[in-house]
């Protein structure tokens, strides 16, 4: 059971639409380095969900600099990655429905380590708030919660890189893809508004 209620939680801490989720999605609907990229954000909520399961969120909740520090990097970095969606929906000649798209796997792993470690929301919500819920399930029973965390994370990710891949079809047209990065570049802008308000 507490498996199955550290699964609910993560779950519900990762499925709001944000920056990662947004690149999962994109690359996903491109069909463009999809494994990679849910195996860096899998594994980067691993690390940080048993960070925070044995008992790292304590430290990052004194940290209170370093949140700051990366609270506005990671502010600067969304607005970037924003203006560059906005820019990428501006020239439609260079958009790709389907292929291996115009990044490389490298350039995309990379993107996907930035957006994933570059975001201070990503400390407070898996590290400190999913460690601070395991610790009230005991000291067996954190690691189970943890372990329904990660499993949801692998599930989520997963889900959204791979069953995105069936949306292709829908955005084949140049305009749709134009349309996406709008919204994902709306979706940076209002993740680093809320970093910086």
């Amino acid at each position: 059971m507490t498996f199955v209620v550290g699964m609910l939680t993560g779950l519900s801490l990762i499925v709001v639409i944000g920056a990662q989720n947004a690149l999962v999605l994109r690359q996903g609907i491109r069909r463009s380095h999809v494994l990679p990229v849910v195996a860096v954000c899998s594994l980067s909520d691993l690390v940080l969900i048993l960070a925070g399961v044995a008992g790292v969120g304590v430290l990052v909740d004194r940290a209170g600099w370093l949140i700051e520090a990366l609270r506005w990097f990671g502010a600067a970095f969304l607005i970037g990655y924003g203006v560059a969606c906005l820019r990428r929906a501006m020239r439609t000649e260079q958009l790709e429905a389907a292929g291996n798209g115009r990044g490389t796997a490298r350039a995309v792993v990379l993107q996907t380590l930035a957006l994933t470690w570059l975001n201070p929301h990503v400390y407070l919500d898996t590290v400190v708030l999913l460690g601070s819920i395991a610790q009230t399930h005991g000291s067996v029973g954190r690691w189970w919660f943890g372990a329904g965390a990660a499993a949801g994370s692998l599930v989520w990710f997963s889900a959204l890189g791979f069953g995105a891949t069936r949306l292709a079809p829908l955005l084949a047209r140049p305009r749709a893809w134009q349309v996406l990065d709008v919204v994902i570049a709306l979706v940076m802008f209002a993740v680093a508004a809320s970093l910086l308000l």
